[in-house]
């Protein structure tokens, strides 16, 4: 593996041409599709569009980027769902800013990731710059992920693997190795006594039930509105009758398989526990041959019953009375995931009032919460969802550039800082900014609006080693909105504490969001693996020194504004 040494023009050509070879072999790509995926025939054209997509996108902005240095040696694991989408995603941005591309295709969908690296070869990408590696994950990624001389990886898929993958980049890997994870979520929808019925069933079918439920950003909890339950649930149920089940490959299904019999007998168990219980609303006969799941409905208390995401066509729904939307709000946000949010409702300071509340990295209003379209919504999660940043965003290919940061020696051994503490002057510090920092309006067609915002991160704890560079630090994550805990020797003022924190108290303090730390390469190295042993989201070590990218979250809310009774866009 060499990275791509050649200038960004080239690059980006050889990006474009593969985009029109994608094209050109559209029909062996859908039959791929169909055959190894189970993608009916709208989800296949959507995927190969986006692909296309990814492929221009990145070669116009690497082309607008700024000079910078590659990282290095980049792995990047795809996933299954959507095999040929992310798998060329991933690959064209690190290719664009002229890494090498170690690339791992989920276990179940080698063939058309074949297919995919080919056509980038013939395109002009060097075999030496993207390598194909299928085989299973523990065996080939973990040697991927662990490896002295991978400079960054780059996932899709579960919380747990990201997890594993960054505790074992810890371990081998540079302290400074980028990690880019976009993993699961609990997604959920509200639904007020306000929305249009045929509207809001028609998205949450489409959100619940396409591509057999297998979308990371699918709809997992329904939340409808007391006063409408009844009626919307008929409606929804006659809808889900609608639905064909089937070979993927007839244009008459609306709904194929899911991917494989571990996964069906999964989604199974799950509706047959449902079932005993009598909490199963409604579920559609399944074709015997093949690993068919019938969508289903069941009825649970609120998201609080969900113990993980379940990956395939089951819609799990709650009912709430009109007084209860805010604690909705605090519900969802408490289960720590944030990938996707659904909002139905004609009712504009609502949307207003929940889209500034909602941790969660995509929000669509009156429409369904699937599908986002590169360049205009900027997908991606936070919390348990995922680091950011936004595949398809401004802020992705950055990322992918070196990024050196300054060196510091630790001084002395003075005095220790302890867990108490430390948590008492966290808790102690300003409140967080919760406006938006920044927004940007994302292109889109008429009737859709399409906003790109960033938010402060949280509390960031400065490591310096020394006073003048934590200072530093928390100057800049302060200047993103952040609250900034200084933590080392000599320090002095009210959010500072003169004292080391010892390596292994990182994995207990609680109420941080990043660590900003400059010191040796050993001292970086012991710190990340610290909170690599954490549980929960996977927290940022901050080395470089112009880290204030990263000390943001991007949200993005996409509104259909022909649904509030007019396109008010047309009027301009």
């Amino acid at each position: 593996a060499r990275i791509w040494d050649t200038p960004v023009a080239e690059r980006a050509a050889a990006l474009t041409r593969a985009a029109d070879l994608f094209e050109a072999n559209h029909g062996e790509i859908f039959a791929l599709l169909a055959r190894e995926a189970g993608k009916c025939a709208p989800d296949a054209i959507a995927e190969l569009r986006e692909a296309v997509d990814f492929l221009r996108y990145y070669a116009a902005e690497a082309l607008a980027a700024p000079a910078s240095s590659p990282r290095g040696i980049i792995t990047c694991i795809s996933p299954w769902n959507f095999p040929l989408a992310i798998f060329t995603g991933q690959i064209a941005a690190a290719l664009a800013m002229g890494n090498a591309v170690l690339a791992k295709p989920a276990e179940q969908s080698p063939l058309i990731a074949h297919l995919a690296t080919r056509l980038l070869h013939e395109a002009g990408v060097p075999v030496t710059a993207l390598q194909l590696l299928p085989g299973p994950g523990r065996v080939v990624g973990a040697v991927l992920t662990s490896d002295p001389a991978i400079a960054g990886t780059c996932f899709t898929g579960s919380t747990a693997t990201a997890q594993t993958i960054n505790r074992a980049m810890a371990e081998g890997c540079a302290p400074d190795a980028m990690l880019i994870a976009e993993t699961g979520g609990l997604n959920a929808m509200i639904v007020d006594s306000t929305a249009l019925p045929e509207q809001a069933v028609r998205d949450i079918v489409a959100s619940a039930f396409q591509s057999a439920g297998q979308r990371c950003s699918a709809l997992r909890m329904l939340y409808v509105q007391h006063d409408i339950a009844d009626s919307l649930k008929e409606m929804l149920f006659g809808a889900m009758d609608a639905l064909t089940l089937g070979d993927p490959w007839w244009l008459a299904n609306d709904v194929g398989p899911v991917i494989d019999q571990s996964a069906r007998e999964k989604i199974a168990a799950h509706i047959e526990a449902a079932r005993r219980d009598g909490r199963l609303l409604k579920q559609l006969d399944a074709p015997e041959t093949g690993w068919f799941v019938g969508p289903a409905a069941i009825a649970v208390n609120g998201i609080e019953d969900l113990a993980e995401e379940i990956f395939g066509p089951v819609l799990h729904i709650a009912t709430f009375e009109a007084g209860e939307i805010d604690a909705l709000v605090e519900r969802i946000n408490a289960r720590g995931y944030g990938l996707t949010f659904g909002l139905q409702t004609r009712i504009d300071a609502r949307v207003d009032a929940i889209t500034a509340r909602i941790h969660a990295g995509n929000m669509y209003v009156n429409r369904n919460q699937i599908g986002a379209v590169v360049g205009a919504q900027p997908f991606g999660g936070e919390g348990l969802s995922g680091t950011g940043p936004k595949a398809g965003g401004p802020r992705y290919l950055p990322r992918f550039a070196d990024a050196e940061g300054p060196q510091i020696d630790l001084p002395p051994l003075t005095r220790i800082a302890g867990q108490a503490e430390v948590e008492a002057a966290l808790a102690a510090l300003p409140r967080v900014t919760e406006l938006p920092l920044d927004t940007q309006t994302m292109p889109g067609p008429t009737g859709e609006s399409n906003v790109l915002s960033t938010f402060a991160r949280g509390r960031v704890l400065c490591l310096g080693p020394s006073v003048e560079a934590a200072t530093q630090q928390a100057e800049i994550a302060r200047g993103e909105g952040c609250a900034a805990l200084i933590v080392v020797p000599g320090a002095k003022g009210p959010h500072a504490i003169d004292g080391f924190i010892e390596r292994p108290d990182l994995q207990r303090i609680q109420g941080f969001d990043a660590v900003a730390i400059w010191s040796t390469s050993e001292d970086q190295r012991a710190i990340r693996k610290a909170l690599a042993a954490r549980e929960g989201a996977i927290l940022p070590l901050l080395t470089e020194a112009g880290f204030a990218p990263r000390c943001v979250h991007e949200r993005h809310v996409c509104i259909d504004t022909t649904a509030a009774g007019g396109n008010v866009s047309l009027l301009a």
